[in-house]
């Protein structure tokens, strides 16, 4: 075996012996890149027809400019003190918020017992999932007139109230001050509430199935293991549908205008119809735009707000 390494027709074959290249490790798959020229076209309209037009109106706020004419003066922030001291600016703030905080709550929570019921082997699921889903299909202006039409004083649901011998809980749902914003939120989570639906179905198909029957074999009930590991598991869901029921609540306007124009006498008043009102009824463009601004910091703190909110909670997690 020496003499054969040592023999030097041996050696002079292995040099010439072509070298194998060491197999290296797979780098990371690159797929293809996308020019961020393409981005442009998308860009450049969305500038145009957003964000320019959102810069003019945070500037014309602070001007006493009339809407039509290009002559204008600086007032500062004069306008915004108007918006504050109108207590008819300063009731629409309060419903909206009314209005946000019970859609939120209600159409969350309806939502999510609708996807915990639909999640289950019930023969009918699909079918009931399309039933429940079909109002997010309306535009809410069909929504608001549908349910203006329902709650009218001869309307659907006090003719029934009285057909069941309920006459005494009959009202004039959208003419009482006291009652006309919960009437509003009941057709807005009418509305909405598939669509969280829809979000929680989502959330409950990534729940392990092995982890339910653990916990049911160790003797926790439905409402326990609900709880304890349902709900923490679709987290990211209900952080999605809170923040997008709070977002679309706070603008509402076309369910609220359609069923009630903001009466009676301004009890349904939100942000998005006085500034609609101000500045199409009353002509008053500067401190229409100021209450638009108004409703944008109100819009931006909170969605912010909820974000880093929720953002702790999974650092904490």
């Amino acid at each position: 075996m020496t003499e054969v390494l040592n023999n030097p027709a041996t050696a002079e074959a292995a040099e010439r012996r072509p070298q194998r290249r060491r197999p290296t490790a797979p780098g990371p798959s690159r797929g293809p890149r996308t020019p961020t020229w393409f981005l442009v076209p998308a860009v450049i309209v969305y500038a145009l027809i957003v964000l320019w037009p959102n810069i003019q109106g945070l500037f014309y706020s602070f001007t006493d400019w009339d809407g039509l004419g290009s002559s204008w003066s600086f007032v500062g922030i004069d306008n915004f003190f108007d918006v504050l001291g109108d207590p008819n600016t300063l009731r629409a703030i309060g419903n909206t918020f009314l209005i946000t905080i019970v859609v939120t709550v209600f159409q969350n929570l309806i939502g999510l017992l609708l996807a915990l019921g639909l999640n289950t082997g019930v023969k009918s699921r699909y079918v009931l999932r399309l039933v429940f889903f079909l109002p997010v299909v309306l535009t809410p202006i069909v929504a608001g007139f549908l349910w203006k039409y329902l709650l009218s004083p001869t309307g659907t649901v006090n003719e029934f109230l009285g057909s069941v011998g309920l006459g005494w809980a009959q009202q004039d749902w959208l003419g009482n001050p006291d009652l006309v914003v919960y009437s509003i939120c009941v057709a807005i989570v009418w509305q909405g509430a598939g669509y969280s639906m829809v979000i929680f179905l989502a959330g409950l198909q990534g729940v392990p199935e092995d982890v339910l029957e653990a916990a049911a074999i160790d003797g926790a009930g439905p409402f326990r293991r609900t709880v304890s590991i349902v709900l923490p598991l679709i987290n990211g869901a209900i952080v999605i549908n809170v923040l997008l029921t709070l977002i679309s609540t706070l603008k509402q306007f076309d369910t609220v205008f359609a069923m009630t124009k903001g009466g009676p006498s301004g009890a349904s008043e939100t942000m998005a119809t006085i500034v609609y009102k101000t500045a199409f009824t009353y002509l008053q463009y500067p401190t229409a735009l100021a209450q638009g601004v108004v409703l944008t910091i109100i819009v931006g703190v909170i969605a912010f707000g909820q974000f880093r909110l929720t953002q702790r909670r999974g650092e904490l997690s």
